[in-house]
């Protein structure tokens, strides 16, 4: 009989001081449970037996065919100096060590065992997880007891199921993806020449096989960069600006001679090229796996959209045609309409690599395994080298908890059509990941925007390992088992810690091939000091090496020009600055990049319903980084003074960046400046303080920081003038903050009906969030011409 687990005991210590009940304790069968372990120990035994007879066939059909191909070349003449390698390989005993990926799925016997040993322990860790939240919810001793007795039961039969399925999908697995041993050379050889035939079409190939000539790393990493531009009009996604290296040399198809065992020569790899638009009839190079569940997956977004195909969207179509040919991307015009259908995109696009990895490294294990190689004894051909120096290749880095849940729904969708018994952790997720949501009033909503921001978990501290085997997604693994990681800027920042710092790991970036950053606005909100901090430490050396084979890793990793083959695609509702900077200097990827060049027509001052006059002042700078003090002496010497007369009161001070506004707020102190603050770090008994002060007239002006008005859009009432410092950030924060002086939100009473004014502060280096708020052309022409100030009235 099994022996009993400390759960087991505990229950029963902990019910020795009770009282005992009058109903009838529910018993388990012990000879049902004894049975149940004799069962499940002759199928581990009848399992063994028949890997055990399978590899005794394999010998001798190994034997057998050793022995006709020796008579057939006694009687042709020299013996076949491969067959005699092989003989001579196959006749070695001892275990081969295994790949990064395939080192919990390949191994026949022992894979098995730690398969079913890991999937135990989760299986027992989750349950005593669902255990500890039911027993904090007991209402009657007599009720748990019994819940707990069958709940016993539950754990055996589940274990029993998890050891069924573990070893049925190693079985399956070690079928499928090993060659048949019965299969004869020729075959085998004809299959490697289709499938590299069809391989040296795939994008996937096209962008890592090959190294980089000198001329084409010239061409992207110095200083004189040689870049092909030109522009292409899509439907959906508008006017795209492609920027493409050109090697100045020659030299890209050139051959290189490798030193190898099958002296294959490997070409340079090409410059990229415009793609053209996939046909959504085909697979494209995407996995059977994913593109059978494809359709249904996307089913939500297929029919809102009519004129669609049964795979893709319009847009969904055009965006994949250029992730799918290894281009970096960044997309300005994310909204809410097509948050969707993007997310789905770049996780299809995500999911498809990782399996692609998969598949080519099982597929070269194989290879090696049949001709008995092992990095050990001799040198591997040189087109096995398949890996980087750690795992995860796949990084997804979005800002709140609920944004990683859609992702890793749109995973499981496309890889097993939604079959959660598929996914490992998935209950442990599913709580984790849901819930923690804000409360949006009824009464004075807040605006649309803000309510689907931060709708679902609003957490923006997290990280999370997936690891794909053959039919599962395991949830919660760890980095370096990993082969997609998805995070939060700061989950990221307290992983790689700072320097100094004892438990720092950044080792894990040092191999991601793809990089996807979502609502990247909203990372500007949070800190954008987090998203410099981990691109930092991307494709750094490891500074430790767990489990890692050099004869597998690629060339061009162990040049460390691994962030020459890394792409990146950022997706934002606008453009910024620090955008446009992680444009121009983080993506360097050598097939090239793209970026929409759309014009904006209007801009979000149309949105403003008061009509008041809108001022909007340039200040001429010499350089950048004299512009901040140079806007500060401005404000203070020639805005400020205008504003301080009795009849400018109910002024609010409008503050994009919170050290701007910390400077500001030590110079209203200095100079005993009647004003009130509120700051995203302001308690809530504060802010209702400054607002009742700022209202009955009893402070002169209202700084007011950004980033409160993003988290908390507090709605103001009382303004009659508004400067605001530099423009927002956001451009639809303009037409917000303007239309809180309607007249449903002023004081009756304050003696300023007839004073209200609008002053913007702007310099040459804020034109994108002018062009956001009056448009592209407007803004080019208040950039040329001579004059500093323009004044806008709305309708």
């Amino acid at each position: 009989m099994a022996p009993k687990s400390r759960k087991f005991f505990k229950k029963n210590y902990s019910k020795k001081n009770k009282p005992k009940s009058k109903v009838k304790k529910y018993q388990p069968d012990k000879n049902k449970v004894k049975f149940k372990h004799i069962a499940r120990n002759q199928e581990s035994e009848d399992y063994l037996r028949r890997m055990r007879g399978a590899e005794l066939k394999r010998e001798a059909r190994q034997q057998s065919m050793q022995d006709d191909s020796s008579e057939h070349d006694d009687s042709e003449g020299e013996p076949d100096p491969f067959e005699e390698l092989l003989e001579s390989i196959t006749s070695k005993a001892g275990d081969n060590k295994k790949s990064q990926v395939s080192s919990d799925e390949e191994s026949d016997d022992e894979g098995v065992e730690e398969e079913e040993t890991e999937d135990l322990n989760q299986t027992e860790s989750d349950i005593d997880h669902e255990y500890k939240l039911e027993s904090e919810n007991e209402e009657a001793d007599i009720q748990d007891e019994e819940e707990e007795e069958g709940e016993e039961n539950i754990e055996m039969e589940d274990q029993e199921i998890q050891e069924n399925d573990a070893v049925e999908d190693e079985e399956n697995e070690t079928k499928e993806e090993l060659p048949e041993s019965d299969a004869s050379d020729s075959e085998i050889e004809l299959c490697d020449e289709k499938s590299k035939l069809k391989e040296s079409e795939d994008p996937f190939s096209i962008h890592l096989d090959n190294d980089l000539s000198s001329g084409l790393l010239d061409a992207i990493s110095s200083l004189e960069k040689n870049i092909e531009k030109s522009t292409i009009d899509w439907k959906s996604l508008g006017k795209l600006l492609f920027e493409i290296p050109q090697s100045k040399t020659a030299n890209n198809t050139k051959p290189k001679a490798l030193i190898s065992l099958d002296d294959d020569n490997e070409t340079y790899a090409k410059p990229g090229s415009i793609p053209s638009l996939i046909n959504p009839s085909n697979a494209n190079f995407i996995k059977n796996q994913i593109w059978n569940n494809l359709p249904k997956a996307n089913q939500d977004q297929l029919e809102a959209h009519q004129n669609s195909s049964k795979h893709f969207t319009p847009l969904q179509r055009e965006i994949f045609s250029i992730i799918n040919n290894y281009q970096d991307f960044y997309y300005t015009q994310r909204n809410f309409n097509n948050a969707e259908e993007i997310r789905f995109v770049y996780s299809l696009h995500a999911l498809n690599h990782a399996l692609k990895t998969r598949a080519r490294v099982l597929h070269h294990n194989a290879k090696l395994n049949k001709t008995g190689k092992d990095s050990n004894d001799c040198m591997i051909p040189e087109y096995c080298r398949d890996q980087g120096l750690t795992r995860p290749k796949v990084l997804i880095v979005v800002p709140l908890r609920d944004s990683a849940y859609k992702i890793v729904n749109n995973f499981i969708a496309l890889f097993c059509n939604n079959d959660k018994s598929q996914i490992m952790n998935y209950s442990r997720f599913v709580q984790e990941f849901t819930g923690n949501e804000l409360f949006f009033p009824k009464r004075n909503p807040k605006p649309e925007d803000y309510e689907k921001i931060f709708a679902g978990n609003v957490d923006d501290n997290f990280r999370l390992g997936l690891c794909l085997t053959k039919k599962n997604i395991r949830l919660y693994t760890d980095y370096y088992n990993s082969d997609i990681i998805i995070a939060s800027p700061l989950g990221l920042r307290l992983t790689i810690g700072a320097p100094g710092e004892k438990d720092r790991d950044f080792d894990f970036l040092s191999s991601i091939e793809i990089l996807i950053m979502d609502q990247a606005e909203i990372f500007y909100a949070q800190n954008w000091e987090h998203v410099l901090h981990f691109l930092d430490h991307l494709h750094l050396k490891p500074e430790k090496m767990l489990n890692t084979d050099f004869s597998r890793i690629r060339s061009w990793v162990l040049s460390g020009l691994s962030k020459f083959y890394c792409q990146t695609l950022l997706f934002t509702s606008h453009e910024l600055p620090e955008f446009r900077s992680l444009y121009n200097n983080r993506m360097v990827n050598y097939r090239g990049k793209v970026r929409t060049i759309n014009a904006i027509e209007t801009g979000t001052i149309r949105h403003v319903t008061v009509n008041v006059p809108q001022i909007f002042q340039r200040i001429e700078v010499t350089s950048f980084e004299n512009s901040f003090d140079e806007r500060f002496n401005y404000f203070t010497k020639i805005v400020l003074p205008q504003y301080k007369s009795p009849t400018m009161a109910h002024c609010l001070v409008y503050v994009p960046s919170y050290f701007d506004y910390v400077r500001l707020r030590n110079y209203f102190k200095k100079e005993e400046v009647s004003f009130v603050q509120i700051s995203e770090y302001s308690k809530d008994e504060k802010v209702a303080r400054a607002r009742d002060m700022f209202f009955h007239s009893s402070a002169h002006f209202l700084l007011y920081s950004e980033r409160a008005h993003f988290f908390k859009r507090t709605r103001l009432k009382g303004i009659r003038n508004i400067i605001m410092y530099a423009p927002p950030a956001w451009p639809n924060f303009y037409s917000e903050i303007l239309n809180l002086m309607h007249e449903n939100y002023q004081n009756s009473r304050d003696g300023c009906e007839n004073s209200m004014s609008v002053t913007l502060l702007y310099t040459k280096y804020d034109l994108m969030q002018v062009s956001a708020i009056v448009g592209s052309e407007r803004a080019a022409k208040m950039a040329k011409v001579g004059k500093t100030t323009h004044m806008f009235m709305s309708d």
